[in-house]
């Protein structure tokens, strides 16, 4: 027995019968051989943090526009803290906690830059609409390694559904969707305070008598509802009172930071150099990089150029609309 299959023994005596085992993986779509020491979702998770695309997001928009200041999220702090909740989650409800790390990690890869506006933005743009989660999917299904990443059954079905309206396969997954609005509903409450754009008396103070008045206090709660709520059942869930309390505070977030506050500001001009790029390769698709005008052959224009949009940071977003559109300074 390998060092591998000894995991899986393990797995199999140690976890609830409700989880994930990784010797039952629906496998791959390419077959491999397996790998004598980690499991396929190890595996999985390893190839997600070794790509291009998981080393990006650390320059990738969360909430706030190019804030002043070391300690705003960005999408891979975000992702971070998404990871190690839903890891706290799954070890607590002896679920696997390797296919819930490996969602975790690669739910947001297919992130735009300037995060949800510029999701919106190519939504309206693309005749086929975008929304993330399916562009993570294809991250990993295609473009990543030329080819994609060739994960599980299991990891592609979590990461496809941990948002929207699908419904996921496996308990890990869903504890992966519950741990994303934990997650960005407490940071983005963080960060907000940070950067002014709320005051602590702004937040509801009834919702905060159910939840707890501090951040720590709150991610706490919510973590040991589900965990309560949801140890030895074949589902994952907030009680309706801790459920209702965080619908309530998310829904505060919209009215007061996601929709219209001075955070926000800056998003009309970021749109504006998405929308500037999408036009300018639409019509000038031999200067797209050679790796996406070799996809060209096979896709659809429209596809191939939200592809490359997405995968941009807010960097590189800004300095490719520079060198096409701003001119150079020059003297004689």
């Amino acid at each position: 027995m390998n060092i591998r299959e000894n995991r899986e023994k393990i797995e199999e005596v140690t976890l609830s019968s409700f989880a994930s085992l990784s010797k039952n993986s629906r496998g791959r779509e390419r077959k491999e051989e397996p790998c004598p020491i980690r499991t396929i979702f190890q595996r999985d998770r390893d190839r997600i943090i070794h790509s291009k695309s998981f080393r990006r997001l650390k320059h990738k928009t969360q909430v706030f526009i190019r804030p002043e200041g070391d300690h705003y999220r960005t999408r891979l702090t975000h992702t971070l803290e998404v990871t190690q909740i839903a890891r706290t989650i799954s070890r607590a409800l002896l679920l696997n906690e390797d296919l819930t790390e490996a969602i975790a990690l690669g739910h947001d890869l297919g992130h735009t830059p300037f995060g949800h506006a510029g999701e919106e933005t190519l939504n309206n743009i693309c005749s086929f609409g975008f929304l993330h989660n399916e562009q993570s999917l294809r991250v990993v299904d295609y473009l990543e390694r030329d080819g994609g990443l060739n994960l599980s059954f299991e990891v592609r079905d979590g990461i496809l559904n941990h948002s929207g309206e699908g419904k996921p396969k496996t308990l890990e997954a869903a504890i992966v969707h519950l741990s994303d609005r934990i997650a960005y509903i407490n940071h983005d409450i963080d960060d907000a305070l940070r950067g002014k754009v709320l005051k602590e008396e702004d937040l509801p103070k009834r919702t905060l008598d159910i939840l707890g008045k501090s951040h720590s206090v709150r991610i706490n709660t919510m973590i040991q509802d589900v965990v309560n709520n949801s140890i030895g059942k074949n589902h994952v869930s907030m009680t309706e009172k801790i459920d209702k309390a965080t619908n309530e505070l998310r829904n505060f977030l919209f009215e007061k930071v996601y929709i219209d506050s001075i955070a926000k500001k800056e998003e009309k001009k970021a749109q504006n150099i998405l929308e500037q790029l999408y036009q300018f390769f639409y019509n000038n698709v031999d200067d797209l990089p050679k790796e996406f005008k070799k996809k060209l052959e096979k896709e659809n224009k429209e596809r191939i150029i939200c592809d490359y949009i997405a995968g941009m940071t807010d960097i590189y977003a800004m300095n490719s609309f520079n060198e096409i559109f701003i001119p150079d300074s020059w003297k004689v």
